[in-house]
């Protein structure tokens, strides 16, 4: 199915203050997402995919405003072509994604990914975007392989869960513009967009993500993107 106009919002707007603690004061990290990913920062991995998929026609990448005015650079050194905006975040993930959400125009899908995840890949992102066609809403998820225990406050165990329904979410989440604008009329605390959603009603289809796709958070998720990125080439 050919999908409608689609925009893209990148959120990259987190201090990483996980990685940050990995440092000596005198050596505190201001944006992981600008940190070396092997030759380059590691926001430059996560917006290249975009630029390179096919469906994607704009991107709205948002940052922490202390990061503004590098974000400007990176975009002209590395000629984004889809970066339409440069904006800064809010205090929460939800204002960040919000304010990227207002300045879409005429576009009938929305893709928001988070900016620290850079070894996702335009499979993953067409995926999304055909089952949102389909559905309205689409997430990427992998199945859990871990066993998932629940604790009391006291840190006993209360319950162990069955692992055949548990997915770990990732993004990139796919929408209709209708769908997650009405959704964030909804002002709660989430931690991904696909929450806010569901709130609504509106059903959302998971779709299989890759174990690759992680969530760069600290310094051993770091190496752990440097080996992937190195074995993709």
């Amino acid at each position: 199915m050919e999908p409608g106009k689609t925009s893209a919002i990148i959120a990259a707007a987190g201090l990483g203050l996980r990685m940050q603690n990995a440092y000596p004061p005198q050596e505190a990290v201001v944006g992981k997402i600008f940190l070396p990913l092997l030759d380059k920062p590691l926001i430059s991995w996560t917006v290249a995919i975009f630029e390179c998929c096919f469906f994607i026609n704009d991107i709205i990448l948002v940052l922490n405003k202390a990061d503004l005015q590098k974000g400007s650079r990176l975009r002209k050194s590395e000629g984004w072509r889809k970066v339409r905006h440069i904006i800064a975040g809010g205090s929460r993930r939800q204002d960040s994604v919000l304010s990227g959400l207002k300045l879409i125009k005429n576009s009938e899908w929305v893709v928001i990914h988070d900016g620290a995840r850079p070894l996702v890949t335009s499979r993953l992102i067409e995926e999304g975007i055909r089952e949102a066609s389909k559905s309205g809403a689409a997430i990427a998820a992998v199945p859990v392989k871990d066993t998932i225990k629940v604790s009391d406050s006291l840190g006993k165990v209360k319950e162990t869960l069955s692992r055949k329904h548990l997915w770990a979410a990732q993004t990139p989440q796919v929408f209709r513009y209708d769908i997650i604008m009405r959704a964030y009329e909804r002002d709660e605390d989430v931690t991904d967009d696909s929450s806010l959603v569901e709130k609504t009603g509106v059903p959302v289809k998971i779709y299989m993500g890759s174990y690759d796709n992680i969530k760069v958070t600290t310094q051993q998720d770091m190496k752990m993107a440097e080996a992937i990125l190195k074995g993709r080439r």
